[in-house]
């Protein structure tokens, strides 16, 4: 399978060691907020809030800030409303480019796009330019010490994985959004360390850039994910 290296190359922003506390804030009550106003404040009801709220834990944020953020998302507490965009466009070197968005005023938020990808060499598309090479799929890798080879390929089959690799460092399961949450807790109720996971944008092909290039790139997509609104940004860059 080809789908993990593509992942571990195209993930960008979650392997990068964040120093910004506020910014990683912003993003978590973001998607807090945009959580519990499309499936209710409720947890145990929303999974997609659920995970949110456990991140939002994991990274210390205060317990004050996930109550305002689920409230703002149910409308209980007078706040901003926040939607959900997708960006795309082309980076140097022709690299495809998707950046998913929060924000509050979307033409604020696009006309800042924009100037980014001007700003460093790229420029952004259409909607549709890039994103019929790009796949959405949950991808979990689970430490191969905590369970056998044969239970493993079991469980994958029994929560309802699309796809799994059982090569190289990690135990490996894709899946389709939808499933995604699901799966996280499947995992979790098992006592199983999940080392990384996401909704990743997978691409059908990737190019390869000479190592000017791929800087370049590197400084755009950096700029990218240092805006406010930004939370995950991907490139179909190739495995170096």
């Amino acid at each position: 399978m080809a789908g993990h290296s593509k992942w571990a190359n195209i993930q960008h922003r979650k392997s990068r060691v964040d120093a910004k506390r506020g910014k990683i804030f912003t993003r978590l009550a973001k998607e807090i907020t945009v959580a519990a106003r499309l499936g209710g404040g409720d947890p145990t009801g929303n999974p997609r809030l659920r995970q949110a709220v456990q991140e939002a834990r994991a990274n210390n944020m205060p317990n004050d800030n996930i109550e305002r953020a689920v409230l703002k998302g149910t409308g209980e507490l007078e706040g901003v409303s926040y939607e959900e965009c997708l960006y795309e466009g082309y980076g140097p070197g022709g690299t495809a480019l998707m950046v998913e968005a929060v924000t509050d005023n979307r033409n604020r938020t696009v006309a800042e796009i924009r100037h980014l990808f001007s700003r460093h060499g790229g420029n952004m598309g259409e909607n549709g330019c890039v994103s019929w090479m790009f796949e959405r799929r949950g991808f979990l890798a689970v430490d191969p010490e905590t369970i056998e080879e044969e239970d493993f390929i079991n469980l994958a089959l029994e929560l309802g994985a699309d796809d799994l690799e059982t090569e190289g460092g990690s135990f490996i399961l894709f899946t389709a959004p939808e499933n995604y949450h699901g799966i996280v807790e499947g995992l979790s109720e098992r006592n199983l360390e999940i080392s990384s996971k996401s909704l990743a944008m997978i691409p059908s092909n990737t190019v390869e850039l000479d190592d000017d290039t791929k800087a370049k790139l590197q400084r755009l997509i950096e700029a990218l994910e240092d805006h406010d609104d930004v939370q995950d940004v991907w490139a179909n860059l190739a495995e170096s």
